[in-house]
């Protein structure tokens, strides 16, 4: 079995040194890329399985090789942030990241982070791998059609391009109507576990699927706000 590819995008030489060499350690493929422009020609030759980026880097910084990454590939994307970035933390998950450290770090929490990660990538592998059941019809809610064998989301008849945990968490929503998920739920759910995810994750992801589904994300009709509580869908 080939092993699992990791870029880590670092231009701090002894920071990229020891991720590199935990990830090693754990059993990844490291490749590394020392700015944003080299990491960008990196992803356009081949992409990994996953990659490790710092928010701060030269040439093209994180924020914008994320957003340029996220319109091209589903791949994961763990950031990398210094204390003082929460601001450029949030906007990173809000354009795709799935998950951040912050600096200073424990170089085995971040493979512990890494291998969450890929653990959801090989369960939703196998999932996709087998053949749907023929019942299963997609979802449809009047103007919205939610289709798991094809992974589609349409709202009156236009497509919705949703990352992989965007499509995840509203089938998983739709799925259950008028269920009540707390963000602890979700995270279990759908990210495989909450030990080391920011909860913040799922409002995030919550808002970014709201901005494609709802007519009004400010007064949303579909993914509601329990107060208190967490997320429910109305059909």
């Amino acid at each position: 079995m080939s092993k699992l590819t990791i870029l880590v995008v670092e231009d701090e030489p002894s920071i990229a040194e020891v991720v590199g060499l935990y990830l090693q350690r754990a059993g990844y493929q490291v490749r590394t890329a020392t700015d944003g422009k080299i990491a960008m020609t990196a992803l356009e030759n081949e992409l990994p399985d996953l990659v490790i980026l710092d928010l701060m880097l030269p040439e093209i910084d994180g924020l914008s090789l994320t957003r340029w990454l996220r319109e091209r590939s589903d791949v994961p994307i763990i950031m990398l942030t210094a204390r003082r970035e929460e601001i450029d933390r949030i906007a990173g998950l809000e354009m795709g990241a799935d998950d951040y450290v912050v600096k200073p770090f424990s170089p085995q929490e971040l493979v512990s982070r890494v291998r969450a990660v890929m653990r959801r990538l090989k369960r939703a592998s196998s999932q996709d791998g087998q053949a749907p059941a023929s019942t299963e019809r997609p979802l449809t809610y009047s103007e919205l059609v939610i289709d798991a064998p094809s992974r589609t989301v349409t709202v009156s008849g236009k497509d919705i391009p949703l990352t992989a945990k965007e499509f995840d968490m509203l089938y998983l929503l739709a799925q259950h109507p008028k269920q009540v998920y707390t963000r602890e739920q979700l995270l279990d759910r759908v990210w495989g576990g909450a030990e080391y995810i920011d909860p913040g994750t799922v409002t995030v992801h919550i808002r970014r699927v709201r901005e494609k589904i709802e007519a009004d994300p400010s007064k949303p009709v579909r993914l509601v706000t329990v107060w208190g509580v967490g997320y429910k869908f109305e059909p």
